[in-house]
């Protein structure tokens, strides 16, 4: 491992928590170049919601190189684009009763995230933004300025600004009515509040601790930015493409925003590429606006477009990933119900889970022991105090339910003997 040791940024950091050389990678599973086997709770940081190198996908890929197939396209028609497009509207816009043009930013989160408030800003006039505590969305400068957490902010060495934070759902334990002071400012004019020209949530907040927005809170913020002419962009790029079990983890409330970041798993195979969905009274950008160098890799639309003909086709995917969430949930309730020493809080939605402890450090304790049973799982929140499990849709029962025995003993050997 000496070659990244020596050559490798310090910026490294999943390599530090898992300090072996990985080799191949299949479904729930990989392996290092020693030949022992990992099982994955972590599915690329919610990239691989289909596992590992799958096979219904790797064909079609090779095929398409095999033969030639457009790699780098920048915004040029192409087959694989146009048999993308036409698929997304048939089996995900169309059955959803949306109705999005679709944008391909430069391909990652960020550059989605990027895209998504600078239209929000050229639709409107406006320049603030509202975004929410604990929010994560991204390490460019714009969508630093919407993200909570105080470390990687003070990685951009300047000021970070036209950003509101306001209060994300159960912030106060539920002790103050939902947007009482993002309504309150709203309203007065000597607030000092610049009107904003969007709202930016993740329905789940992943990096920020598994926290899930309650239906009735999603819904109130859509009718809130309605009624005040606020655009509302919603972040899709680790808890969309089934992750939280719908398509979109925004169906669960029947809201339709005027804007989705979609990125991660929207590839199905780990390769880079982004998504901006934009109501089309909103597609409002001139030709060339928004570019990137790499906003048409074609080899992601051919594995993205098998990807939505195999698993989208029909609701099988969703009713099992809610049906796995639901025995996640289960294994962790039973963890935090017979915990003493320590208070075990169980979060999240779908295949979106946490297990949040009150003394921080004992997560990242529990990841690591977790490692060293053959387990891959990472932390997230603030204080990196959640256990976060996010492992493919595709997991097997079997796989799962191992999973789950080693997340049980991990805890266990991590917790018994602590004082509170």
């Amino acid at each position: 491992m000496n070659v990244f040791e020596n050559l490798e940024s310090e910026v490294r950091s999943y390599s530090r928590s898992w300090p072996v050389v990985f080799d191949t990678a299949h479904g729930s599973r990989m392996t290092d170049v020693n030949g022992r086997s990992y099982l994955d709770f972590f599915a690329g940081a919610g990239a691989l919601n289909y596992g590992h190198n799958p096979a219904v996908l790797q064909k079609p890929l090779i095929d398409y190189l095999t033969r030639g197939g457009v790699t780098h396209g920048l915004d040029m028609m192409t087959v694989a684009k146009a048999e993308f497009l036409q698929t997304f509207q048939e089996l995900v816009l169309a059955p959803r009763g949306l109705d999005y043009k679709v944008q391909f930013p430069g391909p990652t989160g960020s550059n989605t995230v990027e895209s998504a408030l600078k239209l929000a800003r050229k639709v409107t006039g406006r320049e603030a933004v509202i975004n929410f505590t604990n929010a994560f969305h991204g390490m460019t400068l714009g969508a630093l300025s919407v993200t909570g957490n105080s470390m990687k902010r003070g990685g951009a060495g300047i000021p970070l600004v036209h950003a509101t934070p306001m209060p994300y759902d159960n912030y106060f334990d539920g002790t103050v009515p939902d947007f009482m002071w993002l309504e309150a400012l709203l309203g007065d004019s000597g607030s000092g509040l610049n009107e904003p020209a969007a709202v930016i949530v993740e329905t789940v907040q992943g990096e920020g601790g598994i926290n899930p927005a309650r239906i009735e809170w999603l819904q109130g913020l859509s009718d809130l930015c309605r009624r005040h002419g606020i655009l509302l962009i919603v972040d899709d790029v680790q808890m969309g493409v089934g992750r939280t079990g719908p398509f979109f983890s925004f169906e669960i409330a029947g809201i339709q925003p005027d804007i989705v970041c979609l990125s991660k798993s929207i590839s199905g195979y780990g390769l880079p590429m982004a998504l901006t969905l934009i109501k089309p009274e909103h597609d409002v950008w001139g030709p060339g606006e928004h570019n990137g160098t790499f906003r048409g890799f074609n080899p992601a639309f051919v594995t993205a477009t098998a990807a939505l003909r195999h698993f989208w086709a029909d609701d099988a995917l969703e009713r099992s990933t809610l049906a796995k969430g639901e025995r996640v949930a289960t294994a962790l309730g039973e963890l935090a119900a017979v915990s003493q020493a320590v208070e075990l809080t169980p979060k999240g939605r779908g295949l979106a889970r946490g297990l949040s402890f009150e003394q921080p450090e004992l997560a990242a304790k529990t990841c690591a022991a977790a490692f060293e049973r053959g387990l891959l799982m990472e932390t997230a929140g603030p204080s990196d105090e959640v256990m976060k499990i996010m492992p493919a849709l595709t997991i097997t029962d079997a796989e799962l339910d191992e999973g789950l025995a080693l997340v049980a003993d991990s805890v266990r050997a991590v917790t018994e003997g602590v004082s509170s």
